[in-house]
């Protein structure tokens, strides 16, 4: 969205006189003089004549009319005949009120004579006005005129009859402008032109109480808008007439209703414009149930007609310039009239209402502003507006004074069932034409003094409706295809800026100084700047005006330039200039006054700049100091003063996400120095780590101060974080910077005079009770060390005074302190973390002695969280059960607890054994939280020797989670029953079962056999991951094998091998002689020859011995011709049973033990999980049961 062409053709008339209208000639002499120009030729005979013949014509003229008696043919047959009663008809308009039914004739008459313009012509109206409708409708119009000039001196009651008249004279003109179809284009100037003049001659002088103007300021208002929306869609304008609009509603700017005609009027365009510019899917503005804006109005006509009327009462600045808004010819005859002599028109009573109406006029502009963002707020008119009557007031503030009521002329329910409405008949919808209030998130009322005068009946309900706004807690949100800010800022910078700056050193700077806006010159790509005049205040301007009763209307233009900013989207830029003006006007809107109250223009921007940290502006931390000099004074003060209407804890959670969005600064930019915005703000520059102790103050400040439990949530995160921070912080410069004689904390580098941190913490301080807070003096005020102490000591000191009633309170302080517990700082000291269990524990007894009506759920989570709050305190400084009176106090609590009553009462009370006591503990959920407590102290407290490893309990992986990790996971893993079918189970020594899995996990590349072990024993359930490798892991990428390791070379030459004949008896035994003795035993041969069957058998095995030998020899001989293969390594194995391998490498299988091992068999997967998962909750170490004696 680029509207730089808009702010070329509507740059405001100056010394080169460009402008939208500049060439064209105005119209204002003929609105001014348009009486004369129709005036009655009976003014030239006596006012007796005259009037007698008046009387008889009309009372003659409105008898055919058909009012008291049927109507009749107008016997009226000609021109000449018509033209003369028309002659009458005009002066019995500006015959005296005191003529009253006179005057009522010819209203009558004229009105239906007008019909001639509507598809349904009376039967009263004369021929020759049938024929032409448009001439004589344009005569008529100009014979109106007389009826709305004020008379002087006539009463009240007179006043509302003229008013009377005045309405039924309108809601035909309305009727016509609807409903005809045959207007011409001159009539429609005539028509335009006569509401003009009359709005002149009504709203142009100075504000008179229970006048004719003072009655029908609004309806002709809202009449001349209407009808200027019909021509715009039937025959725009030309336009001369849209620069004498301007210039006429110049002169009536210090009327209320111009400014809430001129909002609706806009609204109404904007809802249309957004519609077709943006598309269906942008917020939707709405505005109410009855469309303002005709039906066959064209986009490009809505738009011109948008923008023309934007401008349409000039720069809205110009309202708090009474000088300026005096210098008209109405206000220069009243300062000259008076009897004293020549008066300043600046000191007319009716230049009191300036302040409110600059006010409505910033609130009509920060609602475009927030229409187009896409923020609008989505209520009905009625619901923003406060009604139209006096009815809807109730109860406004002592500070605001509203004027006394009067009786409209017509009542306020016939102004809204026919004035208000675009079609008659219309009794209930519409759009109120009173005050525009309520359009935007941030709404502050005026205080306006008692001396404001009334300018018609909607003041005294616009005064009421800035009492009566109520703020939105929801953040509002950003339309995604909202325009840039640069375009936003090009429509509406100018007056934003300005506004911003009224009343400061800043807006009387002159031309060559700083630009309060920019216009963007497409040709030529060059930018132009604009000053406004001066703002100067005048030294004699009476009180109810000067330039500091404008702050509401500069807070409102304040909080509508800071949600422009903080609309910022990703990667967008915005001109420097831009930025440059909108932080030098939040520097000004921050300024601290002597008095040290919070202003409307601080709360405008304290409001409406939440996120202002975190849209990545460029400059934007100059205005740190600004914000923390603001927010001192905002979030420490609990009975803060608030001169606007909004909600106290509305504008401490936009405060505290400002504190929470510059938390992080100072430890992130450290030493960078923040940049003045202009020379001369302080003595010193700033560097971002001097603001550290600042901010922590102010987070331990405004946690005293809170009392809303959003709030306080949001605080009691932010001062985990500053905690936390502060102590990775220190960690990381020990690491960096090892250093014995150097501080750890922030100071050390931010600080000429840092010194070591001290761990030494005073000894006397044993209970919360016993001072105000812990003693520092040796600690840097901004270290983890010092931050720790002071977090733990004012949470627990809140939880136990002021917090111990408040549920959500309470679980986030103890969440809270849980949170401190696992942060390990170093140089701290043990009595600080005794002293927090000691907290938690007084708060316990407290929560469980308090009466039984006040017993319920809610106390009960908190002592829940509380007991949980103290284990989490001992599983992390398990070091505090050595201390008795630690160990003597958490047992009593646990006793507490568990059994509801403690053995060891009060001092003087008789000791109580276990076995006498009766158990009624404060409720099941707190004997489960205490035995709880019990259970982790006999079983986990010092059982954390590492954080992981195999001295660690119980690992939390199980069969579900290591096959998630797998590669070959299924997608139905989650289940457990699935996951156990991938496991095999086996129990070693009775009380000892594994769980193996044969599957690598993911995270593991290396090809090796791979088991992964599930064991469960009563020492807990551990996890495994077991590898088989043959080198070390520093080896493991060398190859130990070869495809061909080829033969290896010999050495020395084989010795030839002798060839032995194998002899069964040694050479020597032939030499030795026999004896008898060697004949005992018989020779084969004879053995033979004597026993044939031995000989039979003999010769069988011969044969055999020889076949045997024969076969032999020829298998040897085959041999001999093959040749011997070559040794090669075996082939690598991929595939394992990993689980035998683990087994048979642990002596858990092999063959001797093959029958022995015991495999589970498992039928029901879904009760076999159940049963493995009931073991982990089995405790990991025994115990013996403790008994604390008295």
């Amino acid at each position: 969205m680029n509207l730089g062409i808009f702010n070329r053709v509507n740059l405001k008339d100056n010394a080169q006189n460009r402008g939208m209208y500049s060439e064209w000639t105005s119209l204002s002499s003929i609105v001014q003089s348009n009486p004369e120009a129709s005036q009655s030729v009976l003014e030239k005979f006596g006012i007796a004549t005259s009037k007698e013949v008046t009387l008889s014509i009309v009372h003659h003229l409105a008898g055919n009319l058909g009012i008291s008696q049927p109507p009749e043919p107008s016997p009226l047959l000609t021109d000449s005949e018509v033209q003369w009663c028309m002659e009458v008809l005009c002066y019995g308009l500006s015959l005296p009120l005191t003529e009253h039914d006179a005057i009522k004739d010819c209203v009558n008459v004229y009105c239906e004579w007008l019909s001639a313009l509507l598809p349904n012509v009376k039967i009263c109206v004369p021929k020759p006005v049938c024929d032409d409708s448009n001439l004589y409708a344009r005569r008529i119009i100009k014979h109106f005129h007389y009826l709305f000039i004020p008379r002087k001196g006539e009463g009240l009651d007179t006043i509302n009859r003229q008013a009377v008249l005045c309405h039924r004279v309108l809601r035909t003109l309305q009727q016509v402008a609807h409903e005809s179809s045959i207007l011409e284009s001159a009539t429609w100037e005539s028509l335009l032109l006569f509401l003009l003049a009359i709005n002149d001659t009504l709203l142009a002088p100075p504000t008179v109480k229970d006048d004719v103007a003072d009655q029908l300021c609004e309806r002709v208002l809202s009449v001349l808008f209407e009808v200027w929306l019909v021509a715009c869609a039937q025959c725009f304008p030309s336009p001369p007439l849209w620069k004498t609009l301007r210039e006429c509603c110049m002169n009536w700017r210090h009327r209320t209703a111009l400014i809430e005609q001129w909002n609706r009027v806009n609204l109404a365009l904007t809802s249309k414009l957004l519609l077709f510019m943006y598309g269906s899917t942008f917020p939707e503005l709405k505005i109410g149930e009855d469309d303002l804006i005709p039906s066959g109005m064209s986009n490009d006509c809505i738009a011109q007609s948008w923008y023309r009327f934007l401008n349409t009462i000039g720069n809205p600045v110009c309202l708090t310039k009474p000088e300026v808004i005096s210098q008209t010819q109405k206000f220069l005859q009243f300062a000259i009239s008076q009897n004293g002599g020549v008066t300043d028109p600046c000191h007319h009573p009716s230049l009191q209402a300036l302040p409110l109406i600059f006010l409505k006029a910033m609130k009509g502009v920060a609602g475009q502003v927030d229409a187009f963002l896409g923020i609008a707020q989505p209520l009905s008119w009625e619901a923003m507006v406060m009604g139209v009557g006096s009815d809807k007031i109730k109860d406004p503030p002592p500070t605001v004074s509203t004027p006394s009521a009067h009786s409209p002329t017509p009542p306020a329910q016939r102004r809204l069932a026919k004035s208000f409405s675009v079609a008659p008949s219309s009794v209930t919808k519409g759009i109120p034409k009173t005050s525009l209030i309520g359009l935007t998130s941030s709404r502050a009322s005026a205080n306006i003094s008692n001396s404001v005068p009334s300018s018609g009946p909607s003041s005294t309900s616009s005064i009421s409706s800035l009492t009566s706004l109520n703020f939105d807690t929801k953040v509002p949100k950003l339309a995604p295809g909202r325009p840039k800010c640069n375009s936003i800022l090009h429509l509406f910078g100018e007056w934003l800026f300005q506004a911003a700056f009224i009343g400061t050193d800043l807006s009387n700077r002159p031309e060559n100084k700083r630009p309060n806006s920019i216009i963007m010159e497409n040709s030529k790509g060059s930018i132009t700047y604009s000053q406004p005049g001066s703002l100067a205040e005048i030294a004699d301007l009476p009180s109810s005006i000067t330039i500091d009763k404008y702050e509401s209307g500069r807070a409102e233009a304040l909080g509508t330039l800071c949600r422009i900013m903080c609309s910022k989207k990703t990667g967008e830029e915005i001109l420097p200039v831009y930025l440059a003006r909108f932080y030098l006007a939040v520097q000004q809107g921050l300024k601290i006054s002597p008095n040290r109250e919070c202003g409307e223009c601080m709360v405008a921007i304290l409001v409406n700049s939440s996120d202002l940290f975190r849209v990545d502006l460029d400059g934007v931390r100059i205005l740190l100091p600004a914000f923390i000099n603001a927010l001192e004074i905002v979030l420490p003060d609990r009975d803060l003063k608030l001169k606007s209407y909004v909600s106290k804890s509305d504008l401490r959670r936009a405060s505290i996400n400002l504190l929470l969005s510059m938390l992080v600064l100072p430890l992130h930019f450290q030493n960078i120095v923040i940049k003045e915005l202009h020379s001369g703000c302080s003595d010193r520059l700033l560097t971002f780590g001097e603001l550290k102790p600042r901010l922590m103050n102010l987070v331990m400040s405004a946690l005293q101060a809170e009392t809303d439990p959003q709030n306080t949530h949001m605080l009691l995160g932010g001062l985990f974080l500053c905690v936390q921070d502060s102590a990775i912080y220190e960690k990381v410069e020990q690491v960096m910077q090892p250093s014995a004689d150097s501080a750890s904390n922030l100071l050390a580098s931010v600080s000429d005079t840092a010194s070591t941190v001290s761990a030494a913490s005073s000894s006397d301080h044993h209970s919360h009770t016993d001072s105000l807070g812990p003693d520092l003096s040796d600690i840097p005020p901004d270290s983890a060390h010092a931050l720790f102490v002071r977090a733990t000591y004012l949470v627990c000191h809140q939880l136990i005074s002021s917090w111990k009633t408040d549920l959500n309170i309470s679980l986030a302080a103890l969440e809270l302190l849980s949170g401190l517990a696992r942060i390990h700082i170093r140089d701290s000291d043990a009595l600080e973390r005794k002293r927090a269990v000691k907290w938690l524990c007084d708060y316990i007894i407290h929560q469980c002695s308090r009466p039984p009506p006040a017993h319920s759920k809610d106390l009960h989570s908190t002592i829940v969280a509380a007991f949980h709050c103290c284990s989490v305190w001992l599983l992390e400084h398990p070091y505090l059960l050595r201390d008795k009176d630690c160990l003597t106090t958490i047992l009593d609590v646990a006793e507490l607890g568990v059994s509801g009553t403690k053995s060891i009462g009060k001092p003087g009370e008789e000791t109580r054994m276990k076995e006498d006591k009766e158990l009624k503990p404060v409720s099941m959920r707190v004997r489960d939280a205490a035995e709880n407590l019990l259970i982790l102290i006999l079983e986990q407290v010092g059982y954390f020797p590492s954080e992981c490893g195999p001295e660690s309990v119980s690992s939390l992986l199980d069969e579900v989670s290591l096959l998630q990790h797998c590669n070959s996971c299924p997608t139905d893993c989650s289940y457990q029953e699935k996951a156990v079918e991938k496991f095999r189970y086996f129990v070693s020594e009775g009380s000892v079962m594994l769980a193996l899995l044969e599957e690598p996990l993911g995270n593991d590349q290396d090809p090796q056999p791979t088991v992964t072990v599930l064991i469960r024993g009563p020492f807990g359930r551990h996890a495994w991951t077991m590898q088989l490798r043959h080198l070390p892991r520093h080896r493991s990428g060398t190859k130990y094998h070869a495809t061909n390791l080829g033969r290896p070379v010999v050495m020395h030459d084989a010795p030839s091998r002798p060839e032995i004949k194998q002899k069964y008896f040694p050479d020597s035994v032939e030499r030795v002689p026999q004896c008898k003795v060697d004949q005992s035993i018989p020779s084969l041969e004879s053995v033979f020859a004597n026993d044939e069957a031995a000989n039979a058998e003999t010769c069988k095995l011969a044969q055999l011995m020889n076949k045997q030998a024969g076969a032999e020899a020829c298998l040897a001989a085959a041999q001999s011709l093959v040749q011997a293969p070559e040794c090669t390594p075996p082939c690598v194995v991929h595939e394992f049973q990993t689980a035998r391998l683990f087994l048979s490498h642990f002596g858990l299988l092999n063959l001797d033990t093959v029958s022995e091992v015991r495999v589970l068999k498992i039928f029901e997967f879904h009760t076999w999980y159940s049963y493995i998962n009931f073991l982990f909750y089995l405790q990991e170490r025994g115990n013996s049961i403790p008994f604390n004696s008295p």
